[in-house]
């Protein structure tokens, strides 16, 4: 199995941005530890601040791997073209994102990304990955 996490912009800063916030774990720290529980996956990661990245991404990997993880930061509250990326793509998409954003500021509440995504996690902190791979798994 291939599994695919792509995560957006300012995501390449966890471990030190606002780590009440975000945690102090590192985005590397944290994808060796998936890799070495879920040996048997095939755990890729690709992180981008550009949204036309993420979308070439998205393309790139959509119709050949088995899952996608996506934490499209920012993005997930602007971006039409992401959204349709992902609707665009056959491969499933599980949204996360590592704070609760229902319970941040007003314009996070609204994901233009999730509802072409398999399913969303929110507020799970890093273990968000796990579990939107732990349901990747299951399909």
């Amino acid at each position: 199995m291939r599994i695919q996490i792509i995560n957006g912009p300012n995501l390449n800063l966890l471990g030190v941005r606002e780590p009440s916030i975000y945690g102090n774990t590192s985005i590397e720290d944290y994808i060796a530890e998936l890799k070495e529980i879920y040996s048997i996956v095939d755990i890729d990661y690709f992180q981008s601040n550009i949204e036309g990245e993420l979308i070439n991404k998205l393309h790139e990997v959509g119709f050949s791997y088995d899952g996608i993880i996506l934490n499209a930061g920012g993005y997930t509250h602007t971006s039409v073209a992401i959204a349709d990326a992902i609707a665009a793509i056959k491969t499933p998409v599980v949204e996360v994102h590592i704070s609760n954003i229902y319970a941040r500021e007003e314009y996070r509440h609204v994901s233009l990304t999730g509802k072409n995504c398999q399913g969303v996690l929110t507020g799970f902190g890093m273990n968000g990955y796990r579990l939107a791979l732990e349901s990747l798994l299951i399909k």
